[in-house]
């Protein structure tokens, strides 16, 4: 039976041990390719670790954020925008993006998604309120264009560069879609009366 003192000493070397294990695994930082790690150091920013093995300060330093810095690609909800011939289309967008700056992608925004999001909207009903029906449905590459501009504006304080904006697709009301689909239809009808007439 080992003494109240050996048990004591065997308590603190198994603490010490196990501090001593955290401490390390706590200093030991391996970041994967095309990531940053952002570090603070009590709070405040100290550094971002590249792709690679790093040691940190234990219990000092903390990696706050990860942040992807690969292409990504996200795809937004229909929104109802009104075109200046006050017809309420609707528009699937897709957006690829690239964090350029993860500093400020950490610090800048809380959220840049939801922030890309929001911005892409109130862009999308400027630009398309500005258009006609036709317009909007036959001009999808100055849309896009414009849209892109406007956001990769926006977005470069926050360390997001956008890369293309997409229109996924461009809805009319369904009271238009059926004018639209029975005026083709009529002009393909006139255009077969003609064949048969010159036939």
């Amino acid at each position: 039976m080992p003494s109240p003192q050996t048990l004591a000493l065997y308590i603190v070397l198994i603490l010490l041990v196990l501090f001593t294990a955290t401490a390390i695994a706590k200093a030991i930082r391996i970041v994967p390719q095309a990531t940053a790690v952002i570090v603070e150091r009590l709070g405040r920013y100290s550094r971002t670790l590249d792709a690679g093995l790093h040691i940190l300060v234990p219990f000092i330093d903390k990696a706050r954020a990860n942040v992807d810095l690969r292409e990504q690609v996200v795809s937004f909800p229909p929104q109802p925008v009104i075109t200046s011939d006050n017809l309420v289309v609707s528009i699937d967008t897709v957006i690829y993006y690239q964090p350029t700056d993860p500093k400020d992608a950490t610090y800048e925004i809380a959220n840049y998604i939801q922030g890309i999001e929001q911005l892409t909207v109130t862009t999308l009903r400027n630009v398309i309120g500005s258009l006609d029906l036709e317009q909007t449905l036959t001009s999808r590459d100055q849309i896009n264009g414009q849209l892109r501009g406007v956001l990769d504006e926006a977005t470069g304080r926050w360390g997001i560069r956008v890369n293309r904006v997409e229109l996924k697709a461009i809805d009319p009301p369904s009271s238009v879609q059926d004018s639209m689909e029975k005026q083709m239809r009529a002009e393909r009808d006139r255009r077969a009366t003609i064949l048969n007439a010159e036939g």
